[in-house]
């Protein structure tokens, strides 16, 4: 098995998904564990069927870089989402429920009504539970995801403390002068990015995946933002790439895979956590 793999290695395709992989995963539980504190887990879960829908008109446009659509349709919904989500008529779960379902059931119907291919079930599959265009990355789409991810972690780094305030009290943030919306608005703003990048890997069914299991998985073992932040960013990034290699050795779909070995590694901390408590 280990000389398959490093024959596998051999092939820049195999380096690309896993290079891109682990960023996405990494860039995914930064935000993830606030997202998860702050009870907004499902905003990815959201901007994903966004992002389908967005998707669905750049194949009907028949756009040769759906990128030019997606990104700033999932952003402004991102920004949608965060100020509907603080309406008091319409709360944040309603208000991602009504956007995502109504942007999924709207890209659906516009695939059925002006497909441009002949395997429209293939094609909705693919986009939903992730497909292997992971492993036919160019070397240009290779370095669009590592600069992003490198801007999603310096933004992360540079404002660690206001994350850390609006994330466990934003009304005590606001009150001691931090600007509690701006930076809630860039939260929403970097899930975006991270949301279309990912869409390739895991689908966007499973993109929620990505974020809520490093965050729980960390916090069974770890109270302290800081500790479960990293162990979070490091549970992310592995999974991710034994997943991916899993996916190759193995012949599985590429996101269902990662996201199984996030499920089972999260059962894993569940039951350290048993154990621990029971030595205690």
């Amino acid at each position: 098995m280990i000389e398959k793999l490093m024959m596998y290695l051999q092939y820049p395709f195999v380096r690309y998904a896993l290079i891109v992989g682990m960023l996405i995963a990494l860039c995914s539980s930064l935000l993830g564990v606030t997202l998860v504190l702050k009870r907004f887990s499902f905003i990815g879960d959201g901007l994903s069927h966004v992002a389908f829908g967005a998707i669905a008109v750049a194949s009907v446009l028949n756009l040769s870089n759906n990128m030019i659509l997606v990104l700033p349709v999932t952003v402004v919904s991102a920004i949608l989402l965060l100020r509907t989500g603080q309406n008091a008529r319409i709360k944040g779960d309603a208000a991602i429920a009504m956007i995502s379902v109504g942007a999924m059931a709207f890209g659906y119907l516009l695939m059925n009504l002006f497909s441009t291919s002949s395997n429209l079930s293939g094609d909705v599959c693919s986009t939903l539970f992730g497909s292997t265009s992971i492993l036919t990355l160019t070397e240009r789409e290779v370095w669009i995801c590592i600069v992003l991810s490198l801007l999603v972690v310096i933004f992360f780094i540079l404002f660690y403390n206001k994350i850390f305030a609006v994330t466990f009290d934003e009304n005590f943030a606001k009150a001691v002068g931090t600007k509690a919306n701006l930076y809630n608005l860039l939260i929403a703003v970097i899930i975006a990015v991270i949301i279309v990048l990912a869409m390739n890997l895991v689908g966007s069914l499973l993109i929620s995946a990505l974020v809520i299991f490093p965050a729980l998985s960390a916090m069974r073992l770890f109270r302290s933002f800081k500790t479960v932040t990293i162990f979070s960013a490091v549970f992310s990034v592995i999974c991710a790439g034994l997943g991916i290699v899993i996916s190759i050795l193995a012949g599985t779909p590429v996101g269902s895979t990662i996201v199984a070995v996030d499920a089972a590694a999260f059962g894993i901390c569940c039951l350290a956590r048993l154990i621990k408590g029971a030595r205690a």
